[in-house]
């Protein structure tokens, strides 16, 4: 099977998967194979929300959605154009360690691995098993030769020969003991801030609730912690993010916004409410659920070095003119092909082992 074939099937798996892009999925006769899948992955997606109260019909819709977008021909072929990719003479077996926080968190590595030549160990994460496995078997179908490629792990890991594994900074320090003797790469707890210089628009500003409160905000590229110039009027953010209030009806979502509010009361932290977010002045990167962490600056210059110097816990910046390689606002939870998790070239890394 050589690259153009890879292309093919992947580009079949994101028409499969663009009538998934909406809460209620809609069936299009033209699609290869929807005889036999259509009414499976509507299952699948039945379970994987009973099996992951995080995991919403509206979520995964916006998955699916996404990487619909993503698998189009026009775009593997700008991302794959830029490595000059030859076909790989000794193929490797690559295991994949996935997180389990988002749905399809770790469809970017499945997609690298297979579509550079390499084969597939995959281990995923406890309450994300339902997906990918279904998905799996339409790529089957469409291109019978990744039968030989694919392979899903549930107990310990054996034959294979790189890793990439994505985990929390304990599980990461295991990892990295673990897998050393073979090439990796091992990804650790990143989060996403935004920065506001006080002159965003308000559409702007309420872009930046998809940044905040997309899949509850528990993906690496969620905003969890913003940077207000001194003074900001917060009544300005709290009117911007209030089309996203209907959050708080997610009973998960709910519990956790209940939890820690008592937390804090209880604890006799500062903070702001407004029902369905608290925002707490702190200086960590990581905030808890239905909790927005916040700093005043006073010197973008100071900001913007700081930053730099703790890139190494940030996926993403979001801002306005404000750093080198920002995001707009809005736009963390559409990533590009070329959008590389920790910033690490995933398809450079695979194309050298």
């Amino acid at each position: 099977m050589n690259r153009e074939n890879r292309i093919a099937a992947f580009c079949a798996l994101g028409t499969f998967m663009s009538q998934f892009g909406a809460k209620e999925p809609l069936r299009n006769n033209q699609v290869r194979n929807n005889d036999v899948f259509f009414d499976g992955m509507k299952h699948q997606l039945k379970l994987a929300y009973e099996n992951n109260g995080w995991f919403t019909p509206e979520n995964m819709a916006y998955a699916f959605r996404s990487w619909s977008e993503l698998l189009k021909k026009e775009n593997l072929d700008n991302w794959l154009n830029k490595y000059h990719v030859q076909e790989i003479t000794n193929p490797k077996k690559v295991a994949v360690i996935m997180a389990g926080n988002i749905p399809l968190v770790g469809f970017h590595d499945f997609l690298s691995v297979l579509i550079t030549g390499h084969s597939i160990l995959i281990k995923q994460a406890s309450k994300d098993k339902h997906l990918l496995p279904y998905l799996v078997q339409y790529l089957f179908q469409v291109e019978p030769a990744f039968k030989e490629m694919i392979e899903f792990a549930d107990g310990q890991l054996s034959g294979y020969d790189a890793v990439i594994a994505t985990g929390s900074n304990n599980t990461s320090r295991y990892f990295e003991y673990y897998f050393k003797d073979k090439p990796s790469i091992i990804r650790h707890n990143r989060n996403s801030v935004a920065l506001i210089s006080g002159k965003e628009t308000e559409d702007q500003l309420k872009n930046l609730g998809d940044d905040i409160f997309r899949y509850f905000g528990l993906g690496c590229r969620s905003v969890s912690k913003i940077f207000f110039p001194t003074g900001f009027n917060f009544d300005v953010f709290f009117n911007a993010v209030y089309p996203w209030h209907d959050i708080i009806n997610y009973s998960k979502y709910a519990n956790n916004y209940d939890y820690n509010k008592a937390v804090y009361l209880m604890s006799e932290f500062d903070m702001l409410d407004n029902g369905f977010l608290m925002i707490k002045e702190d200086s960590s990167y990581a905030s808890p659920i239905a909790t927005l962490f916040y700093e005043y600056y006073n010197n973008p210059s100071e900001l913007k070095k700081r930053l730099k110097d703790e890139k190494d816990m940030i996926q993403c910046i979001v801002a306005s003119g404000m750093v080198d390689g920002e995001v707009e606002f809005g736009q963390t939870q559409m990533p590009r092909l070329t959008d590389y998790a920790d910033d690490v070239d995933t398809v450079d890394f695979l194309l050298k082992i």
